[in-house]
């Protein structure tokens, strides 16, 4: 698999980490939280900027890539906290993490890609091995009262893979970009709070270092890796595994003592290994020196880790 994809996919690898970190960061608020970590997220494009080579950042950034980028970083994480203020916490998972199919299904419409059957298998089989991680092997049971936080839950989706999509229109603008994306849902999450939540901060080390470590993988250094993946990377594949981020986190918990393994678990596996791998049967079956979505964009994503993340 292309290095792009793979750097892209360091970011499925990276949100798994997000459900233990959060729950081990204490009873802080959401929009606290976001603004916090999202602040160690800018922190770790400021660095990054120390120790690789950039573009000039009086280079003009196209406006819609402004409001792609921060309506993508905070619409997502606005509109998911609203959907559990409003819809229990496993539907409104289950609609939100309909992004990667639409990510599958959308990139048919983008220039230059072609959709094929064993994507959208693959991204179906993932969706399938989802529904077993979300709702526990249970069946949904959808109220009307809850509309409202379906309505969010299906706009996080819809809002996270049109990001995606739409930052691959634009593959000159280097990753650094991310830096300041970061930056504004950092302000925008702090308004948020201000306005909605009451203050309550990390107690003792072990939840500041959870909140660290959130700032610093999840909610930092995910996001530069996403943007090289889906501008460079095989962006069929990269929708596709990323159903991995549920199986992953649910087997980060595992690990940690906080959930237990069960048969449930092992199908999930088997499901979103599974769909990934066809989704992916074009790579791995793929001739030396013949050129694909994949392998034209990823030897440019080299490049542009190296001189713009």
């Amino acid at each position: 698999m292309g290095r792009a994809t793979l750097i892209g996919f360091s970011a499925v690898a990276m949100w798994a980490m997000l459900a233990l970190l959060t729950d081990a960061s204490g009873q802080v608020p959401p929009f606290l939280l976001s603004a916090i970590t999202f602040s160690i997220g800018t922190g770790v494009g400021l660095v990054a900027r120390l120790f690789m080579q950039t573009r000039d950042d009086r280079e003009k950034i196209p406006p819609q890539v402004w409001l792609i980028g921060i309506a993508g970083l905070f619409g997502y994480h606005f509109f998911y906290f609203t959907a559990l203020r409003n819809a229990p916490a496993v539907d409104a998972s289950l609609i939100a993490y309909l992004w990667p199919l639409l990510i599958v299904l959308g990139s048919a419409l983008m220039p230059g890609e072609k959709l094929a059957w064993n994507h959208v298998v693959g991204a179906l089989l993932g969706l399938a091995g989802t529904v077993l991680i979300v709702t526990r092997g249970g069946a949904l049971a959808f109220d009307a009262r809850y509309a409202f936080g379906y309505a969010m839950a299906a706009a996080c989706a819809v809002l996270w893979s049109a990001y995606s999509l739409l930052s691959r229109r634009f593959p000159s603008v280097p990753t650094s970009i991310v830096t300041w994306f970061c930056a504004a849902t950092a302000g925008l999450s702090l308004a948020c709070h201000m306005a909605l939540e009451e203050t309550v901060l990390p107690v003792g080390a072990g939840q500041w270092l959870a909140v660290l470590g959130l700032g610093l993988m999840p909610v930092g250094s995910a996001f530069y890796a996403w943007d090289i993946g889906v501008k460079r990377g095989n962006i069929q594949v990269l929708g596709a595994a990323s159903y991995a981020a549920p199986l992953l986190s649910t087997l980060v918990l595992i690990a940690a003592g906080v959930a237990e393994p069960s048969l449930r678990i092992l199908a999930a596996c088997v499901l979103i290994t599974g769909g990934a791998a066809l989704a992916a049967k074009s790579l791995f079956l793929r001739k030396p020196g013949s050129a694909g979505a994949g392998a034209s964009g990823d030897g440019a994503g080299a490049s542009e880790h190296r001189a713009g993340a």
